[in-house]
């Protein structure tokens, strides 16, 4: 039995997390809930699958969710040290990390000091701080395992070869619901256009990035430091069908590729079960049904949101953190119709030109530049 702290358990991932959990009592069981301020969901979960203890964002919704509850008991902390509280409780085993953007950081990364294996589904946590991270990760001897499709779908690809053979790392991305759409008309795109994923359900802000592709560049970020590999060893390219999750070509050019339904359940159940897979309820792949795969080069035009991802990285230091949070800061503008569609990319744009990248230290300092950053990229909102 492996007890879970669930950081974001009313957002997509924690929804499919709670899933795989319901499917295999015997194997899994939640200690600890966090959440933002989707009180009858929280409440909901917490009655089905009874923690000990949960989290939210803010004290005054503690009374709120109390009077959801009724009479089931649980200990409801808030805020920042919540969040951690449950992340580092001594009888958790492994924390899902699953809070949305920069918000998971701090968390996701008590969580690992404290010795808990971590299953990442916060991309923003390698964004952010990846070498502060990953060091602190081989210090501790914690396990990092990859929770988002493409990077579980690449720790699959490595499994029995040798690390040091591998050529390169190759991110595959569906191109959202903008892949056609002529270019003069994206500056014009709805935001429930860019809602419309084609293959996959998933937040609202995640589903914007994978609009725009930041949600790729973000996770070229994320492989950079999970896997070690430089920025020159990842490329991206699009496969509109969602079928080939990921791949890893060789030195030898044999490719390894894995294939699988667009269903989260899968990759949260390797996570929380590996090295075993688990034989659940979700339909298996059956390629007979999908005739062609097809595979082609990312439009730089199109998704220019990609080249600032690899600008950011290759530039090193606190650059992703200042790429992360100015996109936090715009996609929450475009999905407040503040700013269009096509500005996304030019706030991130403007915002990285204004920052002297330098090595951070600490945290701390991290957290600072992604302050500032905050505050740059708001003011280029309208």
């Amino acid at each position: 039995m492996r007890t879970i702290a669930l950081l974001g358990s009313t957002g997509s991932i924690g929804v499919s997390t709670l899933a795989v959990v319901r499917e295999f009592p015997e194997r899994f069981k939640i200690h600890g809930m966090v959440a933002g301020r989707n009180l009858p969901l929280l409440a909901q979960q917490i009655k089905e699958f009874s923690p000990p203890l949960a989290a939210i964002e803010r004290a005054e919704d503690i009374a709120p969710l109390r009077k959801l509850l009724g009479k089931h008991k649980v200990e409801i902390l808030s805020g920042q040290a919540g969040a951690i509280a449950v992340a580092t409780a001594a009888k958790v085993d492994v924390v899902l990390a699953a809070i949305v953007g920069a918000a998971g950081l701090m968390p996701t990364l008590q969580g690992l000091l404290a010795g808990k294996e971590i299953a990442l589904a916060n991309k923003e946590a390698l964004v952010m701080a990846g070498e502060l991270f990953v060091k602190a990760a081989k210090k501790k001897a914690v396990r990092l395992l990859p929770v988002d499709s493409e990077h579980s779908a690449i720790f699959q690809c490595l499994q029995g070869n040798e690390r040091d053979e591998v050529d390169k790392l190759i991110l595959t991305a569906s191109g959202g619901p903008f892949l056609r759409t002529p270019l003069k008309d994206l500056a014009n795109v709805t935001i429930k256009q860019a809602l419309k994923h084609p293959n996959w359900k998933m937040g609202r802000k995640i589903t914007i990035d994978s609009a725009t592709m930041m949600n790729k560049g973000l996770e070229v970020v994320e492989a950079r430091w999970e896997f070690d590999m430089e920025p020159s060893g990842i490329q991206v390219v699009i496969h509109p069908q969602s079928v080939v999750h990921s791949m890893v070509r060789y030195q030898d050019g044999a490719i390894m590729a894995q294939l699988g339904i667009a269903d989260m359940r899968i990759p949260i159940a390797y996570a929380l079960a590996y090295p075993h897979r688990l034989k659940g309820s979700w339909e298996p792949l059956d390629l007979t049904e999908h005739g062609e795969l097809n595979f082609l080069p990312v439009e730089h035009k199109r998704f220019p949101a990609l080249a600032l991802a690899y600008a950011a990285l290759n530039e090193g230091g606190t650059m992703p953190a200042v790429l992360n949070a100015a996109n936090e800061v715009a996609v929450a503008a475009f999905l407040a119709g503040s700013i269009g569609f096509r500005e996304i990319h030019r706030i991130i744009d403007r915002t990285m030109e204004r920052h002297q990248s330098k090595h951070a230290k600490n945290v701390d300092e991290v957290i600072e530049v992604d302050r500032w950053a905050r505050m740059v990229a708001s003011s280029y909102v309208h």
